[in-house]
């Protein structure tokens, strides 16, 4: 299901594009894991998640990190793909962590060009849904999101957590 090393990502420098600024020659670990499209991919991406932070030993931040990527993945199924997406080879949704010495980014990359929109927390219009984006902010240090450049369409939505 996924990857595992301490190697770049393949796409690394199309993911770091609106990161925060972080040294890449820094990182100490990366994983990548692809999601089909399907509601299914949200817990999948929650257990390849508890496996790498459990890796990279930093279990305080388990919870956090977690309920981020299931929001962010979930997003990414509910408003980044096209309704006809097909189950394919080809999962349209990536799930990439990537870990410094004080910080753990999540990264989740969609087909979608569209930029994501945060409900209020106090709006009514968001009481059964809409308030992924809010947890997001809520539960990270920081978050963004940036369109993919070159031969990569769609955007990145990160989070990132200082240990």
């Amino acid at each position: 299901m996924g990857t595992n090393g301490s190697t770049m990502l393949e796409p690394f420098d199309a993911l770091r594009q609106g990161l925060p600024p972080l040294d890449p020659t820094a990182v100490s670990g990366a994983a990548s894991c692809a999601l089909p499209a399907r509601y299914e991919a949200v817990r999948s991406a929650r257990q390849f998640t508890r496996r790498t932070i459990a890796d990279w030993d930093v279990p305080e931040h388990f919870d956090g990190i977690c309920l981020v990527v299931s929001e962010l993945v979930t997003n990414a199924l509910r408003h980044a793909l096209p309704a006809d997406t097909p189950y394919g080879q080809d999962p349209p949704v990536r799930l990439h962590l990537m870990r410094w010495a004080s910080r753990v980014v999540c990264a989740v990359r969609d087909p979608s060009n569209e930029s994501p929109v945060a409900g209020e927390a106090g709006d009514d219009t968001v009481a059964e849904s809409g308030r992924g984006l809010f947890l997001v902010d809520s539960f990270s240090d920081s978050w963004g999101w940036h369109p993919l450049a070159g031969t990569l369409s769609g955007k990145v939505v990160w989070a990132l957590f200082r240990l």
